[in-house]
């Protein structure tokens, strides 16, 4: 009887240990689904892959307010998704150039609307590469207007400005560009 009581208690420990770990375990994948709720898609964690759109801009010092007013538009997640995008990144140079007041002007909560037609106008959804880029070919833009693409020599250019350097990402393709393209 001893021998029988004393193995009803081991078992029974055993499977109190066992729950109370996997109650911790629960509780600690609770915690990371929380933590990770809201954080969309930029704030999946891979360290193999190809960075994306975002994550090139964002390690890109020319880019700078660009990549602010991205997230002040709130669209980190939508161009972080799978894609693929073809976006024309206008260098912190490309801002300066508008008008004293602009980009602070749309930065604030209240211009949100109009920043994202703005980005919009520099998003193709697509992948556009310059090789397959032809003159006076005409694209849909995210916000719905076109942008025209003309060449010269060896040169493409999107609305006027050139396009200075293409950079593959893993969910499309970034144009850097040296101004800002303002919708009509």
């Amino acid at each position: 009887m001893k021998k029988t009581t004393l193995f009803l208690l081991a078992i029974s420990f055993v499977g109190f240990l066992s729950c109370k770990q996997n109650s911790e375990t629960s509780t600690e994948n609770n915690a990371d689904s929380e933590a990770q709720v809201g954080t969309g898609q930029s704030g999946v964690v891979d360290e193999n892959s190809a960075p994306n759109i975002v994550q090139v801009a964002s390690k890109s010092k020319d880019h700078t307010t660009l990549v602010a007013a991205v997230k002040a538009a709130s669209l980190v997640d939508a161009l972080s998704n799978a894609g693929p995008f073809t976006v024309f990144a206008p260098t912190n140079a490309a801002f300066d150039k508008l008008p004293a007041g602009t980009v602070e002007g749309l930065l604030k909560p209240e211009s949100k609307d109009a920043l994202v037609d703005v980005l919009g106008y520099h998003t193709y959804v697509g992948v556009l590469k310059l090789e397959y880029m032809q003159d006076g070919q005409e694209f849909g833009m995210v916000n719905g207007k076109k942008i025209k693409i003309t060449k010269k020599e060896d040169k493409v250019f999107v609305n006027g400005s050139e396009i200075i350097v293409s950079i593959p990402t893993s969910n499309g393709i970034i144009h850097v560009i040296g101004d800002v393209l303002l919708p009509k």
